[in-house]
């Protein structure tokens, strides 16, 4: 029973597909027995209704000491959102790396800063004369930040954005300009890779810049696909486009062979080695690389589309600042004004599916609105004091950064679970919760919770890095009792579905506790 609950356990993520195939008997037999220990706990109470505080902190107790955990440190707090009551704490007051739990600070302060309905604009500007189809002069793009421009809200290919702006231009009548495209990205700053992230990170697809003109996440797909047995595999870019270039070293091997690719793009560049090989057999695989210089990106593709679509561009592309150019857009005749969707639907996916690239806008957009200037130090002020402003003791707080890749944030249990406590009885607590995932239904909780009495039940938000794990949020026992929660574990070795697996635990734990 216990090695087929285990194994239940590691099907949590589809992505964990090769940890399994290589790691699994490590597993087994290295930590059968004393996973065999909790999976006999869970499975003889899962369905017993706890009826005291006294039982419920017992058994919390016991999940908090597994022996796995011997060399790690748990941080927790559980607290009834009716009574005030703190149910449990461990280390609540304690400092602690929150992972992804720094977006429950980012999207509250983001709520509290620009409201739910708020909207990106992106503005677009001809600087030259317009005559008979043509626009003498130049096209200029002012951005102010907005994650969304990609397909991610619309439907079609990446690029439908650019197309539905080419449509617009040409509906004035513009099908060729003689210029430049200029680009203007200076509502925020240049700082593109994020302070206490690891250099690991550079070029990964869950680290990417953060530019006031981005484009796709500011991340490029490269698609590998099987051709001949022996030959090279096709590869190719989505959206296609000359800014990144791809060294190809994918050769196709016959189905007897695994698939096996790495990606790497050398350092301030946007050149791209592929190297591995593809089984004949194997569906075509994609990879994301984030690039360098997000500005040139977005305007060299709009460039790209535009001319895919009927617009011939006789210049080159650069921002203004790249060209020490100094414009008065009072002098400019507006075009077009692009707007995003609103802050709540951005919100959901930043925290359902844990959108480093979106939480970094964010902050760097809450610095933008509150102190005229987009920087992640503006924004970690204009956050510390709206914290400050509703209460929230945010003493030794540490915030780095808006997504949590960060290994300089601190928090403690009890920060987090003041802040979740605010946000309950805040006006905007419906679109803050509808942003948490779901356990068992969707987001970053998928495959967690499933079958069990979590299930649709839990919203949290779970954080991940390495040899750090977190789960905060809100649950409703059996009896309606509205809980809020953080359980946070750092410095663990072992892999971190045990980490997972205690935190959902606790959660049914909590759920099935009872004052009736």
């Amino acid at each position: 029973m216990a090695l087929t609950e285990l194994y239940q356990m590691m099907k949590l993520k589809k992505c964990m597909k090769n940890f399994l195939n290589k790691i699994f008997l490590f597993l087994i037999i290295g930590y059968s027995f004393s996973t065999a220990q909790i999976v006999q706990k869970d499975t003889t109470k899962k369905n017993l209704t706890i009826n005291s505080l006294a039982e419920i902190r017992e058994q919390l107790d016991d999940y908090f000491g597994d022996q796995n955990f011997a060399n790690a440190f748990w941080g927790v707090m559980v607290k009834s959102l009716k009574t005030g009551e703190i149910i449990y704490k461990r280390n609540a007051d304690k400092l602690f790396i929150p992972a992804s739990n720094m977006k429950l600070f980012t999207s509250a302060a983001a709520l509290l800063a620009l409201g739910s309905n708020y909207k990106y604009q992106t503005d677009i500007y001809a600087n030259g004369v317009l005559l008979r189809g043509t626009l003498k002069g130049d096209l200029i793009i002012q951005g102010s930040g907005d994650p969304t421009i990609s397909n991610r809200f619309i439907e079609g290919n990446v690029t439908k954005i650019f197309e539905q702006w080419a449509d617009t231009l040409k509906a004035k009548g513009i099908y060729e300009i003689t210029g430049n495209i200029y680009g203007d990205d200076s509502f925020f700053d240049n700082e593109d890779f994020g302070k206490g992230w690891l250099m690991d990170y550079e070029s990964n697809w869950f680290a990417p810049s953060s530019n006031a003109l981005s484009f796709n996440n500011n991340m490029i797909e490269i698609r590998i696909e099987p051709t001949q047995v022996n030959f090279p595999a096709k590869i190719y870019t989505i959206p296609q486009t000359d800014y990144v270039s791809i060294v190809s070293g994918v050769f196709t091997k016959d189905q007897t062979n695994e698939t096996n690719i790495s990606i790497s793009k050398i350092k301030g560049t946007n050149i791209i080695k592929v190297n591995g090989q593809i089984s004949i057999a194997e569906k075509p695989v994609s990879k994301f690389v984030a690039v360098t210089n997000p500005a040139l990106y977005f305007l060299t593709v709009l460039k790209e589309t535009f001319e895919k679509n009927g617009i011939v561009v006789r210049g080159r592309v650069n921002t203004l600042e790249g060209e020490n150019i100094d414009i008065d857009f009072d002098n400019l005749i507006p075009l077009y004004s692009h707007r995003s969707v609103q802050l709540k639907y951005i919100l959901k996916e930043m925290n359902k599916n844990s959108n480093n690239f979106y939480a970094e806008q964010i902050l760097k957009t809450i610095g933008l609105e509150e102190n005229d200037f987009g920087s992640i130090e503006n924004g970690v002020n204009a956050c510390i004091k709206y914290f400050n402003q509703i209460g929230i003791n945010m003493d030794n707080l540490v915030m780095a950064d808006g997504s949590g890749l960060s290994r300089l944030n601190l928090v403690t249990p009890r920060q987090i679970v003041n802040l979740l406590t605010f946000m309950y009885k805040h006006e905007e607590f419906d679109k803050y919760y509808d942003s948490l995932p779901i356990a068992g239904v969707d987001g970053t909780l998928l495959d967690r919770m499933k079958k069990t009495v979590a299930e649709n039940n839990v919203r949290a938000k779970p954080g991940y890095s390495d040899n750090v794990s977190s789960l905060s949020g809100y649950l409703k026992t059996i009896s309606g009792e509205p809980l809020v929660f953080s359980i946070i574990v750092n410095n663990f070795l072992t892999p971190p579905i045990f980490a997972n697996y205690i935190q959902d635990s606790v959660c049914q734990r909590l759920i099935n506790f009872s004052r009736n």
